[in-house]
């Protein structure tokens, strides 16, 4: 696959279009885009799962107060 390649621009209303050639298409369909000096730069955005999202968080370390602390055991509640 090829990093590079020279492709047009075009002019869609006052926006600037730029089509992305299939070899180098990225993968979702969000990007960040920022200008950094003369340069554009596209990042794909990915869409990650909670689940990644989870492993991600530091361990909780608080410690929790008893919320069953003085009910009735479940074997002893009578109808």
């Amino acid at each position: 696959m090829q990093n590079s390649r020279h492709v047009s621009l075009l002019k869609s209303g006052q926006d600037q279009v730029l089509t992305i050639p299939h070899e180098l298409a990225l993968s979702g369909t969000e990007v960040l885009l920022r200008k950094e000096g003369h340069r554009l730069i596209i990042e794909p955005i990915s869409s990650s799962s909670l689940l990644s999202l989870l492993t991600t968080l530091q361990d909780v370390t608080d410690s929790f107060p008893d919320i069953d602390e003085g009910l009735l055991l479940l074997d002893d509640i009578t109808l």
